[in-house]
């Protein structure tokens, strides 16, 4: 018996293409932010464009050679996010740059872009295989637990009241950031391993089928790590990011909504409990529910003149926007990093915004197709964790700005200024790649006609011979 190949097309020709039009988005973007000091081609936009191009050309030949079966869609959709930060973040600079004491932050930011695109390049290259990574189940947790503990150690930074940041000699780092990724390593292999496990059946009540107690002890953890983040980091914003990564990995396992619906009572509690504790969760929700209150909007630390002014730059860019470069984006503090889809929503207009949330929606949905192609739990389960990671990210830092929940300190991904946060970001898209290779990848199959000779004659012993005539 022969065996012959189902050969999907690899598609890079595909991907090839809508790279060109991501390069042109990124490198047109910043020639518009420059024009604005009739400055478009200085030396900042060379070494953008040709970091950008020459950076996103190389993950391309690197999945021609190790991933040709990979997503052709993914990579187009960060190149061309990545160089729309890269362009604000360059045009919020533009304004202080005669400052003597000013540092820009554009510079530091392409710096990260290329280091961060090296990391998913070897990343591409050494992991061949992304259900390696199954092994380091509980190895991942306990890097896990090392990196949120890091920022308590003497080598932590307190910033802006939150305490996530490391000092690592020629800057900061946050922890947090590739910790979200180790995270949802040890969810995806220990949901995958011990499903069964979990789907035993315990009490029910009513229509809900509750899990048994003991079944409860992997999301209790998450819950306390959440409250310790929340507590001894007094960061928000990553609380909600691990626990809400946890609910929506074991609802992927278990399909069953008795797990959601115990864990938004548990974040019902956690927040009821951080409200009556903590002053500084108190005056987030404060500044969200009395926004426009003087004494609210006034108050320091803790005001809400942050959220009003972003909401102020977002009503003056309407819907078509003022204009890269024409906009006053800089009134607004943090525009580059938490506020940064507000400084884009003012000169971009409400039809920017949405574009941008679109190329987020196409990312997040080829992550999740990746993940209903490939075959092995553990690789569905961590492209969903991951995929929902960002999705999360998104709807928290964009409902934030816009008011809809309280503001967070988490970055909108590829884009906001920091380099931890895109260094995690990369990371990830290399392994949705490699998930999305896997499930694309040719399989053996055998061939059909000798496939159904062979059944044929397997089975002609098993026939029932034909009874003698007369007999019964």
């Amino acid at each position: 018996m022969s065996d012959v190949l189902t050969v999907p097309r690899s598609r890079r020709n595909v991907e090839a293409a809508l790279l060109l039009l991501a390069f042109a988005v990124a490198v047109g973007a910043n020639f518009v932010a420059g024009l604005e000091r009739e400055e478009p081609f200085n030396d900042y936009f060379w070494r953008q464009a040709s970091t950008l191009v020459g950076m996103g050309i190389l993950v391309h030949l690197i999945l021609r050679i190790r991933a040709k079966y990979a997503d052709p869609v993914i990579l187009p959709i960060v190149i061309a996010l990545n160089g729309i930060g890269l362009a604000m973040i360059h045009r919020l600079d533009l304004p202080r740059i005669e400052n003597p004491d000013f540092v820009p932050v554009a510079p530091q930011q392409l710096t990260w872009t290329a280091v961060a695109i090296v990391a998913a390049s070897v990343l591409l290259i050494f992991l061949r295989d992304h259900r390696i990574l199954r092994r380091f189940t509980y190895i991942s947790l306990i890097v896990s637990a090392v990196l949120l503990l890091l920022p308590l150690t003497p080598i932590g930074l307190p910033i802006n009241g939150a305490r996530i940041w490391i000092n690592v000699g020629f800057g900061t780092f946050q922890p947090g950031e590739v910790a979200k990724i180790t995270l949802a390593i040890f969810f995806a292999g220990y949901l995958s391993t011990n499903r069964d496990l979990i789907l035993l059946a315990g009490k029910k009540i009513g229509p809900l089928q509750l899990p048994r107690f003991k079944d409860l002890a992997p999301m209790v953890a998450a819950w306390l790590v959440s409250i310790g983040v929340l507590v001894l980091q007094r960061d928000l914003g990553s609380s909600i990011l691990f626990f809400g990564l946890f609910m929506a990995m074991i609802y992927v396992a278990t399909s069953r909504v008795s797990w959601v619906l115990i864990g938004l009572a548990m974040i019902g509690v956690g927040t009821f409990i951080a409200l009556q504790l903590f002053s500084h969760v108190a005056l987030r929700f404060d500044s969200w529910l009395n926004a426009f209150d003087p004494e609210v909007y006034n108050r320091a630390p803790g005001g809400s003149q942050q959220v009003v002014q972003g909401l102020f730059g977002l009503a003056n860019g309407g819907l078509a926007g003022t204009g890269f470069g024409q906009g006053r984006p800089d009134l607004v503090t943090y525009a580059n990093s938490d506020m940064i889809i507000a400084a884009l929503g003012e000169e971009l207009g409400m039809i920017g915004v949405f574009a941008i949330i679109l190329l987020y929606i196409l990312l997040v949905s080829r992550g999740f197709r990746a993940a209903l192609g490939t075959k092995d739990g553990f690789g569905k389960l961590l492209a969903c964790g991951l995929s929902f990671t960002i999705a999360l990210q998104c709807f928290v830092v964009i409902g934030g700005i816009t008011r809809l929940i309280p503001l967070t300190g988490l970055t909108t991904p590829f884009m906001s200024a920091g380099g931890s946060s895109l260094l995690a970001n990369w990371i990830i898209v290399a392994l949705l790649l490699l998930i999305s290779e896997t499930a694309r990848r040719p399989v053996r199959t055998a061939a059909p006609r000798e496939s159904a000779a062979v059944s044929s004659a397997s089975g002609r012993g098993a026939l029932p011979r034909r009874p003698k005539e007369g007999s019964r």
